[in-house]
């Protein structure tokens, strides 16, 4: 199993309560904190979403809290479940925004906010 390790870089906005939850990282990827997740429906594992995606992947669901190198594996790592993040600093699969992310977390009911700062 590969790795996953800790970046702080002012992901984290506001005063939004955080929560984290253990998941597994599909295998073939290295993917950076920060980086918005979609689930794979029938593995019920993650993958950078990309709106193109027919897996149930396309959806942005959570944000993952470390660095994951699942290069060569799967790999369990921590994601956001709840949580507000500056738009800048996500990083987000193709075809996503930022808005398209924050209308995704709203229509899931998710506590995950996306926010804007000037």
């Amino acid at each position: 199993m590969g790795e996953a390790t800790f970046a702080p870089n002012d992901l984290l906005v506001s005063d939004v309560p955080v929560i984290t939850r253990n998941v597994t990282i599909v295998s073939g990827q290295n993917l950076k904190r920060g980086a918005v997740l979609g689930n794979i429906t029938t593995s019920d594992k993650y993958t950078l979403s990309a709106s193109a995606a027919a897996d149930g992947s396309q959806t942005p669901a959570l944000v993952l809290a470390t660095d994951c190198d699942a290069s060569a594996g799967d790999v369990v790592a921590a994601a956001y479940a709840s949580g507000a993040f500056d738009s800048t600093k996500l990083i987000l699969g193709a075809g996503h925004t930022a808005a398209t992310v924050e209308v995704a977390f709203r229509k899931a009911g998710a506590p995950l906010y996306v926010r804007v700062l000037k």
